[in-house]
Order: C-alpha cells, then sequence, then structure tokens
C-alpha cells in the first residue's frame, strides 16, 4: 500500500498540480487510512464498502467534524479511483457511500463602520504602520485567503492597472483593486518594502520587520493587534476580512458570480452562503434569476 499512496500522491502533485494545502490535507487523510487498514490487518485491495464506513463511523466516534469525515471520504474516493485508473482494482470501494451533511455555518462578518474603524488604526509614521495599513487594506479590498496574500510576490501586483493576479496550484485568477488600496499598497513598494527587505532577491509581497517572507502568525498577531486597538469586540480573523469583503459587495448590489470569482470559489453553493445577509426579496429575486440558484 505504502507504493501506490507514494505514487498516488506523486500523482496529485506532478498532474492534479494541486496547492501545498490541499497536497497536505490528502496526504494526512490517507496516511491515517493506512494506519486503520495497517492496524486492522485488512487487504487494502479487497476492502469492501462496509468496512470503509466502519472507518468512516470510527472517525464520528472520536468526535471528528462533518466536514473532516467528508474529506477523509473524498481523499480515499481518490485514492481508489486512481487504483482502478491505473488498473490495481476493478471496482471502486467507495461507490454509493454518502458524505455526512455539512452544517453551512453563518460566517463572522463585520459591519462597514467596524472595518472603517479596524482600517484607521495603522499609523502611517513608520515602516510598519505603513506596512499594516497596505496588508488590511488589501485583504479587505480582494477578500484573499491568507495563505493566498502571504504567498504574493511582489511581480503579482500591477499597481498602474490596479489589480493582483493571484496563483493558487494551477488556478490563477485577477482580481480588482480599489483605490485606497491601490494607494495604500504603493505606499508600501515605494516607501517601505525595499527598506524592509535585506536580500534583494527576496520576491515576497508583505515581509515582517526581519525583511523574510511574512508568515500566517504573523498576520494573524497583526490583526488582533489591530482588532483591540480598535475596541472591537467581536473576534476578527484574516478570514473573517475575507467574509466581510464578499457580504459588503453583495449588499452593494455586486453579481454573485463575480464574487465567485474572485474569491476563487470552484462550486457557486460556497459563496451562496453570503446570501443570508441578504433580506428576503432579494433572496426570492436571485432563486428566480440565477441559472445555478
Amino acid at each position: 500500500m505504502e507504493k501506490q499512496i507514494k505514487f498516488f500522491l506523486e500523482f496529485l502533485e506532478n498532474d492534479k498540480k494541486l496547492s501545498d494545502n490541499t497536497l497536505q490535507s490528502y496526504r494526512r487523510d490517507i496516511m491515517q487510512y493506512a494506519e486503520y487498514i495497517e492496524k486492522n490487518k485488512i487487504n487494502y485491495i479487497k476492502i469492501t464498502k462496509s468496512r470503509i464506513e466502519e472507518y468512516l463511523s470510527l472517525l464520528q466516534e472520536q468526535k471528528k467534524k462533518s466536514s473532516t469525515i467528508s474529506r477523509n471520504l473524498a481523499s480515499i474516493r481518490s485514492f481508489y479511483q486512481f487504483l482502478v485508473r491505473n488498473r490495481k482494482i476493478k471496482t471502486d470501494p467507495t461507490e454509493g457511500i454518502g458524505s455526512p451533511k455539512i452544517e453551512k455555518k453563518v460566517p463572522n462578518v463585520l459591519s462597514s463602520q467596524e472595518i472603517e474603524l479596524l482600517l484607521e488604526q495603522p499609523k502611517e509614521i513608520d515602516l510598519k504602520g505603513i506596512r499594516d495599513k497596505a496588508m488590511l487594506e488589501f485583504a479587505y479590498a480582494t477578500g484573499m485567503r491568507v495563505t493566498e496574500i502571504i504567498s504574493l510576490n511582489i511581480d503579482d501586483i500591477n499597481i498602474e492597472e490596479s489589480y493582483v493576479t493571484c496563483k493558487n496550484g494551477n488556478k490563477q485568477r485577477n482580481i480588482p483593486l480599489g483605490t485606497m488600496s491601490q494607494k495604500a499598497l504603493k505606499e508600501y513598494i515605494e516607501h517601505a518594502r525595499n527598506i524592509l527587505i535585506k536580500d534583494e532577491k527576496n520576491k515576497a509581497l508583505f515581509v515582517n520587520i526581519n525583511g523574510k517572507r511574512l508568515t500566517r502568525q504573523g498576520f494573524w498577531k497583526i490583526i488582533k493587534y489591530y482588532k483591540e486597538q480598535a475596541h472591537i469586540t467581536k473576534e476578527i480573523t484574516p478570514h473573517v476580512l475575507r467574509h466581510s469583503f464578499a457580504t459588503h459587495l453583495l449588499q452593494n448590489g455586486a453579481d454573485l458570480k463575480a464574487i465567485q470569482t474572485m474569491l476563487g470559489h470552484s462550486d457557486i453553493s460556497s459563496t451562496q452562503v453570503y446570501m443570508q445577509f441578504q433580506d428576503e426579496s432579494l433572496k426570492n429575486v436571485y432563486r428566480k434569476a440565477h441559472p445555478r440558484a
């Protein structure tokens, strides 16, 4: 099994060109499944549907979230479909196994006033303040995921045309920048970034005070600091800024399909969760008018 897992992960990385985060999820799920197979002395080639369902029930007993169990099943299913394609097995044992129902939580969202308050906090009087202002404005202006933001390089930004190119695995999307974000970003690139970076070969857009690429943890700490400065009681994470970006666009009449494209959602059902913040009349218009509602 170890050999086939290795081939499977190589296939995901080289052929499917999945992002590092997605690849790590697949690896974790499959290795955990392999551990269960080995421990129970099961032949993974001859495993039955009921044994896989047993494994999923075990995850349930371990109080794993529905979304985690669903992702585990998707990883196992992909593995067996890979084996079918490579003629190692004739049929996929996961066929007919349903995923647990996942409840879509209402995203935590900031009001327009809270966003204004948060974005007013960084003072552009030093290098850190200039960077933080640019970063918070950028996160709210683009709705990008934190991993996407910290992975950006300077070449991914087109200040003159006012857009950013976001690359995620083998996918790519262009997201417009608002006037405020463009202005703050220009200020950061021209007056702070070049001083902060210690090595000119460093292509990272956002860097820490040591001149290295900013980390997820670094980003979270910065947001937490300004949340406290603004005396906002709600929990604020980089993802809350993403949710707020989508919600405010929708509330101001943006097309849901356009928001889906900007967020990088492969399925519009992920974007539809923001409809919960709209009044009933708008929801009804959407249900009647949208071809995929």
